[in-house]
């Protein structure tokens, strides 16, 4: 502690004493969006906002201090405000929040943003940040992983900067969860840390003749359905991986020597923020290399498909502490939950019950129902996978899930590729323009059709256009198509187990569109319902999270506080039946003829 002059230390008195009787204090920051650790770039920051004045009337002690350095890069290292964690205003902003709070990693196929839930459920901060696609070949999609970090380190930093204007401290959060893309592969190297290879997508199928060779050798589609719940299909992680070993050939050198490291988008990013290289169960359970019933690594599947387990990370549960952060805005904050997003979804719907549903559409659309510990394998196209497992000690809860590629992205094709639209949002106004597709059918098998058809050789197709035919008809036939893929995962589901799906919740950006979800009712006859709360998946990693640290105490508390922040819109069928029938007719038609293409 440095010496002051007395006269010195009258004026800190005096100044002290005016703040407090005028009760406010102001300071300028500048803007903390454009101090992402070691690389120098304000222009990424999750959004651009000027300095910032903070007010309030006085600081409270320090709790969590951030770290006030960062990692090091070829760029010019910017340094975080030391006090960030420590800056709260006295007079917060309404609406109050409950405390502690919990943040959400939401690592998606387009963006990733990162939210701030209340122990209410409710969003306290949130950024988003979107993320580049590559496509270097017909059917393939990659993305940069290191894009991938900085964009969710963006974002953590911007929404810490919203607490820090609400008046709340990053100490406040008691626990960080992921939810990301699943099946994205991804290998680094083990010394360095830095990725050998841009991530492979999920709906990449570049890996269809490694597929076709596989089911051959072992003997079809299912040969790895008895270990895995999977099929042999080019979706998954395993597939990926096996390629990069074979075409890669820095990836194969580093991974005989047992330097190459493997993970799903999960991994990547804990590893980069904690350290840890691990992995939860829904991951895991996506790769074709996990047993879904012992859910270890198994030896025979590697065997298989090639990959040295030295590659691959520790399996864990979906809620528990992995690790801290060790750098960024949260610095020290632990990494408390890990959920595929689907899986997440399933959470922050409160799907806690055996033959609880919800359909999340996305940029590919995926239905998932609660078969609660039972390991149902499907005889109509479905995969069997992991719900959740809410502890190391826990049970593994198991559900039914249909997967379809092309949802959202459908949308984004018309506007990027056909140029039909100028902003998705148009399609809406553009199918409510016409009474009816004019006849018109689409089919989306942009990369082969998957659940429950899992048929690589289909592609796209636009069947019955006339004259007659307008580009409203075409995007009002893109929207339908996502619900008749719908449907027939629906359907399939119901067929496996029995189980007559009554209402069906929903979630995802799709779900603003009014008019798609009245006609997914009628096209699936039976009751949907929307949230009121539109960040369902995120919230399901916040809140396996949270009951990793106490937050709420079980999952019944849990489910107790989704419901309050949870109302539902309700979505009724009110085609006639005879309409619903001649059109699922047409679709059935249409996908017959996309198929035998490639």
């Amino acid at each position: 502690r440095t010496e002051m002059p007395s006269s010195a230390s009258t004026l800190l008195v005096a100044v002290g004493v005016s703040l407090l009787v005028n009760q406010s204090f102001a300071f300028v920051m500048p803007s903390v969006t454009t101090l992402v650790s070691g690389r120098g770039r304000p222009d990424a920051a999750a959004q651009s906002i000027a300095p910032t004045a903070y007010h309030g009337s006085f600081f409270t002690a320090p709790r969590n201090m951030i770290g006030d350095t960062l990692p090091r890069s070829s760029s010019p290292v910017r340094r975080l405000p030391k006090n960030l964690s420590r800056m709260r205003m006295s007079k917060k902003k309404e609406p109050q929040f409950a405390l502690p709070l919990v943040g959400s990693i939401d690592e998606g196929t387009q963006s990733c943003r990162f939210l701030v839930f209340d122990r209410a459920g409710k969003v306290v901060a949130m950024r988003q940040k979107s993320k580049k696609q590559y496509y270097p070949k017909a059917g393939w999609c990659e993305h940069d992983p290191q894009e991938i970090v900085d964009n969710v380190e963006d974002c953590i930093i911007g929404a810490c900067e919203d607490l820090l204007e609400l008046g709340y401290a990053t100490s406040d959060i008691a626990a960080v969860g992921i939810t990301n893309q699943r099946e994205t592969t991804l290998v680094w190297d083990k010394v360095t840390g830095e990725p050998l290879h841009k991530a492979i997508v999920w709906l990449d199928a570049r890996t269809q003749d490694i597929c076709k060779e596989l089911c051959d050798k072992y003997g079809g589609q299912d040969c790895f359905k008895e270990k895995t719940g999977l099929p042999c299909a080019t979706y998954f992680s395993g597939v990926k991986l096996k390629w990069l070993l074979e075409n890669v050939p820095i990836i194969k050198e580093k991974a005989e020597k047992g330097e190459a490291m493997f993970g799903t988008v999960d991994s990547w990013l804990i590893y980069k923020f904690t350290g840890e290289h691990v992995t939860d169960v829904t991951n895991a359970a996506r790769t074709m290399l996990m047993n879904i019933k012992t859910l270890e690594w198994d030896d025979e599947l590697c065997q298989m498909l090639g990959v040295p387990k030295s590659m691959l990370p520790e399996i864990r549960s979906s809620s528990e502490v992995y690790g801290k952060f060790k750098e960024t805005a949260v610095k020290g904050v632990p990494i408390a939950a890990c959920l595929g997003d689907q899986q997440s979804a399933m959470v922050g719907h409160g799907l806690f019950k055996k033959g609880d549903a919800k359909n999340t559409y996305g940029t590919g659309c995926f239905m998932l129902l609660n078969t609660d510990t039972e390991c149902i394998f499907s005889k109509n196209g479905l995969i069997t996978t992991v719900g959740y497992k809410m502890g190391p000690n826990e049970p593994a809860v198991y559900a039914l899930e249909g997967s379809v590629a092309i949802a959202g992205v459908g949308i984004s094709w018309l506007k990027d590729n056909l140029k039909i639209i100028d902003d998705v949002k148009e399609s809406t106004k553009l199918a409510e323009s016409v009474p009816d597709t004019g006849g018109v059918y689409l089919v989306p098998a942009f990369s082969g059709l998957f659940a429950p058809y899992w048929r690589p050789d289909a592609r796209g197709i636009i069947a019955g256009l006339t004259q007659y035919t307008t580009s409203a008809h075409i995007v009002r036939a893109m929207l339908e198509s996502v619900a008749f893929q719908a449907n027939d995962v629906a359907d399939a589901i119901m067929q496996d187990t029995g189980i007559e799906i009554g209402t069906m919740k929903v979630d995802g950006g799709m779900t603003a569109n009014d008019f798609f979800l009245g006609f997914q009712a009628d096209i699936m006859e039976r009751t949907v319902k929307r949230p009121s709360m539109i960040e369902i998946t995120a919230l399901g990693s916040a809140i396996a999270a949270g009951l990793a640290v106490g937050v709420w105490e079980s999952l019944d508390e849990a489910r107790a506080m989704q419901d309050k922040a949870c109302t539902y819109q309700e979505f009724k069928p009110t085609m006639a039946k005879d309409d619903v029938k001649g059109r699922k007719e047409k679709w059935a038609d249409a996908i017959t003829r996309c198929l035998n293409w490639v």
